[in-house]
């Protein structure tokens, strides 16, 4: 099973039973979920599977508990304010990093290279979660570890996608520490390179910060396009495949791009 499956499709419990009509009924909000505006009975039961005769009284049900409410004009039907308020105490309780924890476990399995989450902090692009390789040969990252903005795949990630005025200043501190972090970079450089990350909805890193080692990091977004956090790969330079378009950076795109959606990016 692939990392965004056992997101979007989770297995019920075995031997768990449930109650029929209710599964048939919620199939009318799944297709209201998906579509994202008010629609008409008939469109509504078409995609939900089933005549309109059916998909009526449940939608009558639904409305009296709030879950649907009906457009007096039109006729149309869309989510109500119970399924609205539901959807706000979901993400309320959704912690993007509880979330991708076992995300990135499974996928240090799957890959063999050690895989971490890093998050914006106070001093930049900060490591919070590591799942280590299961090859004896690995690269370890730390919790808690800050990583250069224009060092590493995290902090080109973090670069490309926070309000420039928050890149700006860090740069600036980390032209201020020196070395490898404060080296000069041309402008043009610079943009062409954040434009790259965008473009390909992926960062990369060869040989850049340690000689030896590359990384691959791809964004996770909220519902208002934010960037929450990465999931970076970390590895050796011979075993670490860094091609756009591999298998590895494969994974890790639909890893970030599984979890995005399960925030609530479109």
């Amino acid at each position: 099973m692939s990392v965004d499956e056992t997101i979007s499709a989770p297995v019920p419990e075995r031997g768990s039973r449930g109650i029929q009509s209710i599964e048939v009924g919620g199939q009318l909000l799944l297709a209201l979920a998906h579509h994202g505006r008010p629609m008409a009975l008939k469109d509504l039961a078409r995609e939900a599977g089933m005549p309109p005769a059916k998909a009526h009284p449940y939608l009558v049900s639904f409305g009296k508990l709030g879950l649907i409410e009906q457009e007096p004009g039109s006729g149309r039907y869309g989510l109500g304010p119970l399924a609205l308020q539901l959807g706000l105490i979901s993400l309320q309780q959704f912690d993007p990093v509880r979330l991708a924890t076992p995300l990135i476990e499974e996928l240090a399995q799957a890959t063999g290279h050690t895989m971490a989450i890093a998050v914006w902090g106070n001093r930049g692009p900060t490591i919070v979660r590591v799942a280590e390789a299961p090859s004896p040969v690995h690269v370890a990252m730390r919790h808690g570890t800050v990583m250069s903005l224009r060092g590493t795949a995290s902090g080109w990630l973090f670069a490309a996608h926070r309000p420039r005025e928050e890149v700006q200043a860090m740069l600036a501190q980390e032209a201020a520490a020196g070395g490898l972090q404060g080296a000069a970079l041309d402008a043009a450089a610079f943009e062409a390179k954040l434009d790259e990350v965008r473009r390909h909805g992926l960062a990369r890193v060869v040989d850049q910060a340690i000689p030896g080692v590359s990384a691959l990091a791809a964004p996770v977004f909220d519902g208002r396009g934010a960037l929450l956090l990465s999931i970076t790969g970390i590895g050796p330079s011979a075993t670490f495949d860094t091609a756009w378009d591999g298998a590895l950076a494969g994974a890790i795109r639909r890893c970030a791009a599984a979890l995005s959606r399960q925030l609530g990016a479109g």
